[in-house]
């Protein structure tokens, strides 16, 4: 080949190159239009909250720390969605691999005999004979030219496909160190429930005793003695319930630490000081919506339908592509190699569907809407978040209120427990009225219990509706996620 053939092709190159062009809408990341201007509570305290990443360790719970550790170390769930990462980046880099030319390399010695009565009168030209050793070895490369951006885009719709899969096992992140939280704190509960209750259910027994002994002394009628018999049975009916429900907690902290449902039950045998609840600063509204995994994960959904209407668009424009090859060929292995053995080929070749019964428009259609059902699937998640939000701060602030008054409740039945224990003991009041008074003293610590234990679960699903338990990594908030009613994106077809 001459210098003249390989300037040509070189200058052919080159123009193809100069003439590539991206196709499809660009896309552009939703305006910054959140619905609402701060939170629907006026009281909301809007400082910024102190950890929102690993917010468990700010309740003081050493049991709830190395749970949660354990999870995240172990949980399947999570180990699942690692392997989608792993999945989606793998699909991301094989897309990757589709803009870089194709080059494959050969060598082969081929010994062959042809017919001397054949088609090719072999017999009769000098020189050549039916028996043929040929030596080879070369290599071939092609390479599509992406002109109009098809690969780009499909590039881009991968990288953004990947992205959300990132984010999503993010979420699932952020799932598990709730639902750990939560179990455990219901864990907890059943446990100082019980402890309330198995003191209650001994009080009405000694209280049912003595009233026997004082039916027997004629003191006490049989309705009595059938009245604190009742409300012992109601009190030791209620024990068995609370035994499951702690067992069934625990058993399931286990199936969350990815281990088998019984290695957490010596958990039920302790009874661990339950956490200090407070008020929470929350940050501003709008912080949520670029900390939520859904809402990013909606977000690289609508980038990655935008790059897929660019891919089917590519399809309405010409392909060019390229095929070069080369080595050396001979029949004596000597003069395998000479320069006189060479053979080298460059085929530029140019296809474009001119009809097609109309199917690439159809699916670019496709893709147009798939792109309007992402941007409204990404609109949802965005309201979805706020609406979580706003819902778990007010259940959480009204789980604090009951909890305080429940506090109160039970601070006023220790004094009149404290009272009727004085009166008692100067001989003011008989035993059943002490033991009437312990008795209201259990239900106000068992009322007391459970107000705390739902305001702990509500405390989790508020950090988890903030968007707590993991670090917004720079891959995933590329393009930041904000509320939008508007098109994500702007097109240049």
């Amino acid at each position: 080949m001459t210098h003249r053939t390989l300037l040509l092709g070189g200058m052919f190159l080159a123009a193809l190159l100069t003439a590539c062009t991206t196709v499809g809408p660009d896309y552009h990341a939703p305006p910054r239009v959140a619905p609402g201007n701060g939170w629907s509570d006026a009281a909301v305290d809007d400082a910024a909250p102190a950890d929102l990443a690993r917010w468990w360790a700010t309740l003081d719970d050493p049991v709830l720390e190395r749970l949660v550790d354990t999870a995240l170390a172990r949980n399947l769930d999570l180990r699942q969605a690692a392997a989608r990462i792993d999945e989606a980046r793998a699909l991301r880099d094989r897309v990757a691999g589709g803009q870089s030319p194709v080059v494959s390399a050969g060598a082969s010695v081929n010994r062959r005999r042809q017919s001397e009565n054949g088609a090719l009168p072999i017999g009769t030209i000098p020189g050549l004979t039916a028996t043929q050793t040929i030596h080879d070895a070369g290599f071939d490369a092609s390479w599509e030219v992406d002109a109009f951006g098809a690969r780009r885009r499909a590039l881009e719709s991968a990288q953004a496909k990947m992205q959300a899969s990132e984010a999503d096992a993010q979420g699932a992140r952020m799932r598990i160190v709730a639902e750990v939280a939560r179990t455990w704190f219901g864990a907890v509960g059943a446990a100082y429930e019980l402890r309330a209750q198995q003191a209650m259910a001994a009080t009405l027994q000694q209280t049912l005793e003595l009233v026997r002994r004082r039916q027997a002394a004629g003191d006490e009628s049989a309705a009595d003695v059938h009245a604190a018999y009742g409300q012992w049975a109601a009190a030791n009916a209620a024990l068995p319930g609370l035994r499951a429900r702690q067992r069934a907690a625990v058993l399931g902290l286990g199936v969350l630490l990815g281990e088998p449902p019984e290695s957490k039950l010596a958990l039920a045998d302790s009874v661990p000081q339950s956490i200090t609840l407070r008020a929470l600063p929350v940050g501003e509204r709008a912080d949520v919506l670029r900390r939520r995994p859904d809402v990013l994960a909606a977000e690289r959904r609508l980038a990655a339908s935008t790059a897929d209407i660019g891919v089917a668009t590519a399809e309405l424009f010409p392909k060019l592509s390229i095929g070069i090859g080369g080595g050396f060929q001979a029949l004596d292995a000597g003069d395998w190699l000479d320069a006189s053995s060479a053979r080298f080929s460059i085929l530029p070749l140019v296809s474009w569907r001119l009809f097609d019964g109309g199917r690439v428009r159809a699916e670019i259609r496709v893709r147009e809407a798939a792109e309007r059902q992402a941007l409204l699937a990404y609109v949802q998640a965005v309201l979805a978040a706020l609406a979580d939000a706003e819902r778990a701060l007010g259940d959480y602030h009204a789980g604090l209120d009951t909890l305080a008054r429940r506090t109160i409740a039970l601070d006023a039945n220790r004094r009149s427990h404290a009272h009727a224990q004085a009166r008692y003991a100067a001989g003011d009041i008989s035993l059943v009225e002490l033991m009437a008074a312990e008795r209201l003293l259990h239900e106000a610590e068992s009322a007391n219990a459970r107000a705390h234990t739902a305001a702990a679960m509500q405390l989790v699903a508020l950090y988890k509706a903030l968007g707590g338990g993991w670090d917004a990594p720079a891959a995933i908030s590329t393009s930041p996620a904000q509320a939008s009613l508007g098109r994500g994106s702007t097109s240049d077809r």
